[in-house]
């Protein structure tokens, strides 16, 4: 695995930081009312402080694969819960005022924008690498 040293690894570490600390004080009322969600909640508290340590520390396009997957299906829960509604939440379809949510739904799309940017930049820079490799060798 190669290391990408993206410019985008600190800032992106950033958001995904926000992301747990969005979610933190939400997780105890979430295991009374919806125990599954709570569970949730940890769950991706924690991935969100991996991956942050992640990105800066590994940086390889499988982190940023992680980022970008675990900032979608982050999104698409709460998208979720707010239309259809999620079992034992029900209340939460169509509530879109927490306050809680604006920064950890700005995070989580920045964070899977990022990461989609800096993958596509990678693939590219694969393939031109890889273009000059040949072009090189023909050269021979």
């Amino acid at each position: 695995m190669n290391r990408m040293s993206s410019p985008w690894r600190w800032p992106t570490a950033a958001l995904l930081l926000l992301v747990a600390a969005a979610h933190i004080p939400l997780i105890r009322e979430h295991l009374v009312e919806a125990p599954y969600i709570g569970v949730l909640f940890i769950l991706l508290t924690a991935a969100c402080i991996l991956l942050a340590a992640a990105v800066i520390a590994v940086d390889t396009a499988v982190v940023w694969e992680i980022i970008r997957a675990v900032s979608l299906l982050a999104l698409a829960a709460f998208l979720i819960s707010r239309t259809v509604g999620l079992p034992q939440i029900g209340d939460d379809v169509g509530n879109w005022t927490e306050p809680l949510e604006y920064p950890a739904l700005a995070a989580e799309t920045l964070s899977a924008v990022v990461a989609t940017v800096v993958l596509r930049g990678s693939r590219r820079s694969s393939r031109e690498s890889s273009r000059r490799s040949v072009d090189a060798r023909d050269a021979r």
